[in-house]
Parts: C-alpha cells; structure tokens; sequence
C-alpha cells in the first residue's frame, strides 16, 4: 500500500475492539473484589510491577513435587509462592492485587515450538482467516463480504490455516465461484503447500500471462488456449506459491506495528504466552525484524519470541550465516526477545516439500555437500540450528551429515533440532537421541491425513509421526503449530490432535498406542519446549522462580469431552505477572487494544480463529451441501460418516446400514 489514501472506507466493527472506559474497568473490578485495577496500574504494559495473588482455582503447575495448590503468588514478574494461601499472602506484599479464578482451570503460558509468528504479525491484518470455519458456504460469504469493503490496490488473502477437509462440503470453491464472489478485487486463497487460487483480477495484477513460464517444481494450470486458470500448484515445490503472494501490496510500517499487536492478543487469547519463530521465506534479517524490535524496545511485547534466521536465497546459504554470526549471537536479547539460532532452512537443497498429494521429492546430490559446509560453520560458532524434514529419507541422510560432522566437532549440547518428521523411522528417532537432538512437532496431519492417507495407505499414517515413540527413545519433543501458512496457530487443534488423533475432518489416524494423556501433551506445549529455546528451568511451570506465564481456560482441559478441547480458549493471560489478554469478568483487567488497521481490514470484522458454531440442523445441511442426496443413515450430514473412525471408504460397511456418504 502506498499511502493512506487506500484506507478511506470504514467497515462496521461487528466484532471490533471496543472501547474500555473507566466505569467499566470500575464495574469489572469490584466484581472481582479488585477495586484498584484501574488503567495505569500494574495491568497496564509499561509500568512498574505489581504483585499478584490469584485464588480459587484449579491450578495445573506441572510440577511433580507440587501438583495441586491453594494459591499462586506473582512478585516481580515470577512465581514467588506456590502453595497454600497463608504461604503466598506471605510471600508477597500487603497490598498484593487479588485475583480470584472462580474455580477456573489455570495452566503455564502456552510456547508454540515452531511458528512464524513474526513475519505473520507483519501481514495478520490483511488477512482474512478460515481458520475454525466449517463450511465453505460461510467461508465464501466472508470471502464475498470482504472483497465489497477492500479498496484498489489491496487483495482480499486468505493465507493459510484451513483445509478442505473442514468444510461440511469437503472441498474448495471452484474459480467461478471466486470470480463470481469478487468480480474485480483481487483474490489469492493459499491451500496449505499444495496450491493457491486466484481469482482474475489477482491473475491481471500479478502479471501471469499465456506467456508466463511455469517455474521449478511448480505448475499455473493453463485452459485449452493456453492462458492461466487461476490454479498455482506445488509439484511439489512451493516456491511458485509463496513468491505470487509476495506480489501483493504491504502494509506500511505503522500498520504493522498495529498488525503485530493484534496478531500477538489473538495468540494470548488462546492462553499463548511464548513462540519460537522458525523464520520463513522472504523474511529477510534484520530489514523484517525492525517491527518486532520496536515493540519490543517500547515494552509492547504481549509474548516472549525466541527467533531462528532462515536462509533466504539458493546458494548463497553460508554467506547468509557467516554475515549474521557477525551481527548476532544465540541468546542475545532478553526474556522477551531473543535470538534462537538458525534456519529452519539452512540450505535450499535439503528442502523436502510436505505436499501429500505428490509423490516425495527426492533431494539433489549435492545436498550433503552444502548442509555439511553450513553445519560445521554453526558449529565452530556454537549455533543451534533446526532443519525442516518430512520424510524419513531425507532425515536419514541429514543424519549422515551430522554424524560425519559430530566426530571431528561435538555437537552435543548444542540444542540443535528436526522439525515436522512425520514419517521418521525407529532407527533414525534413536540416531537423533544418540546425537543429543530434539524433534519438534507440529499438528499438520489434522490438515493434512487424508491425503496422505489417499497416497500412503492406513499403516504409514499411524505414525505420522510416532511421537510416543520419540519419547521413549528419550528424544527432546516440543510441540507448535508451524503457523501461520499451513496450519491453523491454534494450540488447541494441536492438543486435540496429540490428545485423539484426529483430523480435523475427522478422520480417525492413530491407534490408542500413538496417542499422548492430556498432560503430556500439555507438557509438550509448556516445560518441554523450554529445551527448543535453551531456556529451561526459566519458565513452563508454575514453580517458584520461574516467570509468571500463565493462561487461565474457559473450560477444564482435562475434563472436557474430546471433542472440545478443539474449542479451549483463554479467559485470562499473564505474562509475567502482567495481564495481556482478559475476557468476560475479567476483561476489564487487560490492557485495551486500538482497533485493527487499517479500518478496512478483515480482523475488525471478523477477528481471526473462528469458534465452531452450535450443531447445524439437516435443513442448514441440505442447504451447504447441494448435493441433493439425502442418506438414510446421516441425511445431508455426510461429515459425521466421513469424519467417523469406521471404514468409510468402504462401502460394504456403511452400505449395509443404507448409508451413501461414501458415494457423495
């Protein structure tokens, strides 16, 4: 965007931030017993800390030796006391703000182990988000309604975080349905890693022509006469994706200040409170980490980011890290911003695309060379490093580099990861654990099973990836959500997805020997990614000492039926004592937020992550479905056949009971 003049046309704030006066911070805080909150205050970012008590409730510490308290006291920023009431009020001041939990869950801040949280912030206020939409008819009227509102030469982008398999209807929208919902503001819909649609209009501002030739590993599907569709396809390589997206217009830097800050609250309302920000493509350092620190030097960060640098252009990777060794160190920053080491690329002949509907990549012969000269510069220079594997066999000779570098330079200690290994093997799971290593895991499977289910068969996806198997093999295992272009940056489709292995269409993947007990996958999401940012022991528990990051839920994690932890939200969030993020009686405690910008911008209308809404009936079925076949077991259901844990897709098993959803 090249000034503010595109930001002329105000759109109504059906669910924008309101405006938070005095009176009602006033009223909210004498509910709570808490007449002192008031702007400005100790909840307010900015100003001098102020300790806390928090009551009455249901505190989940993950501390063994102290698993079930009274009460928590905050001094300082960190836990000062954990335990019975007497213990805190006396561990911290008289005048100690009160806060009583009413009961409520409360939990260690949640930590994203692998998310692109920063160059996601940078863009988060264009972006329109599927994310928790469940039919593509609603999704559509979002797409239409947005396009009416958004002023030459923006783009209406709907960049990841959904899948078809979501959708009641279990497809995209056609072309025709784009174009016909946005005849003439430009539309790009990235699917995962596997395709983008784009409307005309985006196809004319883009400039891809008949003429256009179709890049590497990458396919513009063409008509009859040879002139683009609209369709961009990975094969598998995503390049052709992620570089048209990059075409589009961008916010000037005071919007994305404001874009950050909304995309941070978003986070803290989910009960994050830490991310590890894996770089990411055309993320360039330090030109795109300008915004993240300036909050960061203003104190507006609402969430502690350790962050990796990602190489950025084919073969010029050691360059790339020989020139930053020199302009930064690991561990460099503080508790609110740090540096985190490299990649998750480090070099781009090692990239194994995720892209389930094609065939694995092979990687190119001289991959080994290239990863072998970049590992032993990080590890002359003690950088931890991550690296980007799907498949067992590019793990496996990423392995080899690291064992062949290992026996002249130890790399032990060095906290160095995989990310994603979705179909590793015993064997290699048990070389990364003799190294020292860690695997990082993200819920793409609830996005992605089945196509891989449709490409792999039933017994490779039963381990995609086997993470009880990771941790009996004493490997370090974090979780994350590798936000925001693939997966949706909800923690709580992860927890669901470790917690019952299912997609999020529903498909049942693992069996009972694959899957994790709440807590562990809790502690996946909390104390164990500590080790991913070389920060254990400082936070991801609710211990004394540790900073006080904490997420009270608006249901019980561990008591909710299965099916609802998808839904978990927080009610309350601290960071390190501070509250970020407040809702319901406790709303009036966090700090207000400006609204989205700019004022056409699809947050203000929509927010981001969208909350599932009641049961449909049949009759709203029929009308999303269109398919104009009724089963006599389901009716227009067809998504609780398909989403079933049965054989589906066999139809002597559904068949016999006069089902057809298999035949939809």
């Amino acid at each position: 965007m090249g000034s503010d003049s595109n930001d002329c046309r105000a759109i109504p704030r059906t669910q924008g931030v309101r405006s938070i006066t005095r009176r009602d911070v006033s009223k909210g805080a004498a509910a709570l017993g808490l007449a002192s909150m008031l702007p400005g205050n100790a909840f307010s970012q900015g100003s001098p800390m102020t300790d806390v008590i928090l009551i009455n409730g249901k505190f989940a510490t993950l501390d063994a030796m102290n698993p079930n308290p009274e009460a928590i006291g905050i001094s300082g920023g960190k836990f000062a006391a954990v335990g019975t009431q007497k213990d805190v009020r006396n561990a911290v001041s008289p005048d100690a703000k009160v806060i009583d939990l009413k009961g409520r869950r409360a939990i260690p801040g949640l930590i994203d182990s692998h998310m692109h949280i920063i160059r996601g912030g940078l863009n988060y206020n264009m972006e329109l988000r599927w994310d928790g939409v469940r039919s593509l008819g609603r999704a559509m009227e979002m797409l239409k309604s947005q396009a009416a509102v958004t002023p030459p030469p923006q783009w209406v982008r709907v960049v990841g975080g959904f899948t078809e398999h979501q959708f009641a209807e279990k497809r995209l929208p056609t072309l025709d349905e784009i174009n016909a919902a946005s005849p003439e503001t430009p539309v790009f819909i990235l699917h995962l890693y596997d395709r983008a649609l784009l409307n005309g209009a985006a196809l004319r501002a883009v400039g891809y022509t008949k003429d256009t030739p179709n890049p590497p590993g990458g396919e513009i599907q063409r008509d009859a006469k040879g002139n683009p569709t609209g369709l961009l396809l990975a094969k598998p390589n995503a390049l052709i994706l992620y570089a048209t997206l990059a075409k589009g217009p961008a916010l000037p830097p005071e919007y994305q200040i404001n874009s950050t800050k909304h995309f941070m609250r978003e986070m803290n309302r989910l009960g994050v409170t830490g991310v590890i920000d894996a770089g990411g493509g055309f993320q360039n350092y330090p030109e795109d980490y300008e915004i993240i620190q300036k909050l960061h030097a203003d104190g507006e960060l609402t969430l502690r980011i350790a962050y990796n640098l990602f190489t950025q252009k084919k073969g010029e990777e050691v360059a790339d890290f020989t020139r930053w060794g020199k302009m930064v160190k690991p561990g460099q920053g503080d508790d609110s911003l740090r540096h985190n080491g490299a990649g998750e690329m480090l070099v781009f002949s090692a990239a194994d695309f995720e892209d389930f509907r094609e065939p694995r990549p092979e990687l190119a012969p001289e991959m080994e060379g290239q990863l072998e000269a970049v590992v032993r510069l990080l590890v002359e220079n003690r950088w931890p490093w991550r690296l980007h594997a799907t498949y067992d066999e590019s793990i496996s000779r990423a392995l080899d580099v690291f064992e062949k570098v290992n026996r002249d330079q130890p790399i032990g200690g060095l906290h160095w990861m995989f990310d994603h290994c979705e179909t590793i093997s015993d064997r290699n799971i048990d070389r990364v654990a003799v190294l020292g290593g860690g695997i990082a895991v993200q819920h793409r499977m609830a996005f992605q099973g089945e196509d891989f289910l449709a490409r792999y068969g039933e017994k490779a996806l039963e381990r995609t990836p086997p993470v009880k198997r990771m941790l009996e093999a004493g490997v370090k295992v974090g979780a994350g959500t590798d936000a925001t272009r693939v997966a949706s940056y909800n923690p709580w489709v992860s927890l669901a997805w470790l917690t019952t292995g299912r997609t999020l269409g529903g498909l049942k993947m693992y069996p009972q020997a694959n899957l994790l007990d709440r807590e562990t996958a809790l502690r996946l999401w909390t104390e164990r990614n500590t080790w991913f940012s070389t920060e254990e022991g400082k936070k991801g528990q609710i211990k004394v000492g540790q900073l006080a990051d904490l997420a009270v839920l608006d249901r019980d994690y561990f008591s909710v039926p299965e099916d609802e932890i998808q839904d978990i939200e927080s009610v309350l969030t601290l960071l390190g004592g501070k509250v970020v993020h407040g809702a319901g009686d406790f709303g009036p405690l966090a700090p207000p937020l400006p609204p989205a910008m700019p004022d056409w911008s699809p947050v203000r209308t929509f927010g981001g992550y969208q909350r599932r809404a009641d049961a449909p009936t049949a009759q709203k079925l029929a009308v999303a479905c269109g398919c104009g076949t009724s089963c006599g077991v389901h009716g227009h259901n067809h998504a609780s056949a398909w989403g079933a844990s049965v054989p589906v897709a066999d139809n002597s098993f559904w068949g016999a009971l006069g089902c057809s959803c298999w035949a939809v």
